[in-house]
């Protein structure tokens, strides 16, 4: 299209385009920028010219003066021939790869059980599902070493606190910031390596690394068995036959420097000669001999491989690999890493880390229960799959559990429920965003209201009524049967009858605002369901901001599912509060879609209040549905001045959401033009403190509702209950991911 906006704009959404369609629909009236010589300041003057454009464009994009500084000098470095080894010692006595593994064939050991040495490598706030993990791989006889992120300090304080229950259990002293792709990532795998060599009593035989996304397949029992007849065996999946195509997709023979939390091209480089460069998938089970010569060797194989993938992209896909096929333990190679991981290419390659790498990558897709059978399968040994997600689906963990390790008891509770911290205390709100900020605290005054309505029949009875106090404690979400069921806001508020503080939480449920319009009987019936909100995950096909928390500065992408059937088009169209139609375009549905999005390029701020999308064909209404852009209460987490609500909460210069203005569509659409909503509109975005507060609850109201409220501890309010007794409470019992102290058999259960 020429001109965002206009109404007659097209784009193609079949399974494979989606991604396509939105980068490519995203900002379409807006000229590609070209990359302009920048002035980039250093400490210190670079020891070359700087020249290429992949090295220019880095040092242009570079956020800090110190990553900068690091670009120039790894460059100038490189290009005096001073950085990468040109030619590598092979070791392997072997001519060309090695030879397949034959399970049947190959020769086996005595079958002394082996000690497992597990290294997981943990993000997110998914603390519930590390613990599930970790009760289904745990064993007194194996050791487990964990690195936390650098950025995920909530689940670092979790697991610290599991740690101290086992004496086999040691949380990494230092912790890294590591990025998919990033050299850190090897680098947190090395010194992992070297530690669990220098601990004296852990007598392990096998190093394995799993994620937090991991789950078993088999018992501890059958892998101990496996690994024990197999133990001087290295376990690592290469990539396939074609060596020069690996080389170019992995982007080896490409110069990459990690700093700013991104990892850099800075041009091309040779792979040395002498070696054959492997690699394939970073997840492996390497024997402790194996191990100690990587961490210990002098030798000019691991020296020169260590240089060569400092400056890699991808370098833990590829390390180990090169190095075992080229060394003296070529031979122990079996090219299977015993797991089974949940590939979708058409989903999961969608350049998503372009933000964090100068490069495209793949990433898996999470397990569902229509995988279920693919754990049974025996081709080959498989002991562990990825991904699972228990915030996109925790059935299927559910029943490999019960697979694995038997059906919990009838009437166990909270079988079906899952709890995500995305908010804690000790976090500091500056972990917050204000739109969140500003949710959270409507949320909280939204379960003091309810507390207050409970004994609505005695007006002068105070025992349940509250003064919000301070920030919220801590923000969960709360899912059942796999279902969004709404947030879970812990906070403080005075009791009025007594003045003493009381701590409660809050359960806000989401209300249905998606409604079909088109009567039964319509020719039209592709539609199953849409959704407006931020971060879309195009390899799920989900919202990550679950419920649609939005702000006036926030990117709204629209997502529309479909059933299959005959090609159509539909148009789509935003409303604002005001009545204002801020955007409309045609969507062409392909036979084969099951999901749409499309991110209309508006201008911002877009106007606080409750938007209406709908979806017509042929012009006549398919569906509507209704999203809320909330005014802020916060601005860099203070309270909001007026200055500065007058900026945010005013809708975009001109009450232009486009170049294009699409006014005379309003008597089509039977959309009235209100001059009274308008001035409204301005009344409400000058409002500043409580008046501020009582919009923003009306508003919250209008799209969620305070579903209960319950008592962390002591309360004067006599109708209120414990939280630990409502089952949708965070504080509620949850069996399946607490732990315990050891049976006798070793496990936890």
């Amino acid at each position: 299209p020429g001109v965002a906006g206009v109404s007659q704009q097209h784009y193609r959404a079949s399974q494979a385009q989606q991604t396509q369609s939105q980068h490519r629909h995203q900002h379409p009236h807006r000229r590609q920028a070209t990359a302009a010589p920048l002035e980039v300041t250093y400490d210190q003057p670079p020891k070359c010219e700087i020249s290429g454009k992949e090295a220019i464009s880095a040092l242009s994009r570079a956020k800090s003066k110190e990553c900068r500084q690091q670009i120039a000098e790894v460059f100038c470095r490189h290009k005096e021939g001073a950085l990468m080894p040109e030619k590598v010692t092979r070791y392997c006595p072997l001519e060309g790869p090695c030879s397949a593994w034959d399970e049947d064939s190959a020769e086996s050991y005595p079958h002394k059980p082996v000690r497992i040495a597990f290294v997981l490598v943990v993000h997110g706030r998914a603390s519930r599902q590390f613990q599930r993990l970790f009760k289904a791989i745990y064993h007194t006889s194996h050791f487990y070493y964990i690195h936390v992120d650098q950025r995920s300090n909530y689940l670092h304080r979790q697991v610290q606190v599991l740690a101290a229950q086992y004496p086999n259990v040691r949380v990494t002293p230092w912790r890294m910031a590591t990025i998919w792709g990033g050299a850190s990532l090897l680098t947190m795998y090395l010194r992992s390596m070297a530690d669990l060599l220098a601990i004296r009593d852990w007598s392990w035989d096998f190093f394995i690394n799993l994620s937090a996304a991991d789950y078993p397949i088999r018992t501890n029992n059958q892998l101990v068995a496996f690994l024990s007849k197999y133990r001087e065996m290295n376990f690592i999946k290469s990539h396939g036959r074609d060596n020069a195509r690996f080389i170019r997709k992995q982007g080896l023979d490409r110069l990459f420097y990690e700093c700013d939390t991104h990892m850099w091209r800075l041009g091309d480089r040779k792979i040395p000669e002498g070696i054959s460069v492997d690699g394939g998938s970073d997840w492996f089970l390497l024997n402790r001999k194996f191990v100690e010569y990587v961490i210990n060797s002098k030798d000019d194989l691991v020296t020169s491989m260590k240089r060569f993938y400092a400056y890699t992209l991808l370098p833990a896909e590829s390390f180990f690999h090169t190095v075992l096929e080229n060394s003296a333990h070529c031979e122990s190679m079996v090219d299977n890493n015993l797991r089974i991981t949940n590939w979708n290419r058409k989903l999961g390659c969608k350049c998503q880390y372009k933000h964090i790498v100068d490069w495209c990558g793949c990433s898996p897709n999470d397990f569902k229960p229509a995988d279920f059978h693919r754990f049974q399968q025996t081709v080959r040994p498989t002991f562990f799959a990825r991904k699972f997600e228990a915030s996109v689906n925790q059935e299927i963990v559910n029943q490999l559990d019960a697979y694995l390790f038997g059906q919990f008891s009838q009437g166990t509770p909270a079988l079906n429920s899952y709890w995500e911290n995305v908010y804690d205390e000790p976090d500091g709100v500056a972990s917050l965003s204000d739109t969140q900020l500003t949710y959270y605290h409507s949320f909280s005054r939204m379960g003091l209201a309810r507390a207050t309505a409970s004994l609505q029949g005695n007006p002068k009875d105070h025992s349940c009524r509250y003064f919000p106090m301070g920030h919220p404690v801590s923000v969960h979400l709360y899912f059942q049967s796999d279902q969004f069921q709404g947030y879970l806001v812990k906070h403080h508020a005075t009791n009025l009858a007594t003045s003493k503080l009381e701590t409660m939480e809050t359960w806000v449920a989401p209300k249905k605002n998606f409604k079909l319009t088109a009567p039964p009987t319509s020719t039209f019936s592709r539609l199953q369901f849409a959704e407006i909100g931020t971060d879309w995950d195009a390899k799920e096909r989900m919202f990550r901001n679950f419920g649609g928390l939005m702000g006036p500065m926030d990117e709204t992408v629209g997502m529309q599912k479909w059933s299959k059937g005959p090609n159509v088009t539909v148009t789509v169209v935003w409303i604002d509060p005001t009545n204002v139609i801020a955007a409309t375009y045609d969507i062409l549905i392909d036979t084969s879609a099951e999901y749409t999005h499309y991110h209309p390029p508006l201008n911002q701020p877009l106007r606080p209040g409750v938007w209406s999308v709908r979806i017509l064909h042929h012009w006549s209404p398919v569906a509507e549905m209704h999203f809320l852009i909330a005014p802020l209460a916060y601005n860099k987490h203070q309270p909001i001045r007026q200055e500065d609500t007058l900026k945010f909460h005013n809708g975009p210069a001109k009450n232009s959401y486009m170049e294009q203005s699409f006014h005379s569509l309003n008597p089509v659409l039977n959309i009235p033009v209100s001059l009274g909503y308008v001035e409204q509109a301005k009344r409400n975005a000058a409002l500043t403190g409580p008046e501020l507060e009582h919009w923003i609850d009306s508003l919250v109201g209008e799209l969620w509702e305070a579903a209960d409220v319950c008592a962390v501890g002591p309360t004067a309010c006599p109708v209120m209950q414990a939280c630990p007794k409502n089952p949708w409470s965070s504080l509620s019992p949850d069996p399946k991911s607490q732990l315990g102290a050891p049976r006798a058999d070793g496990r936890i259960r």
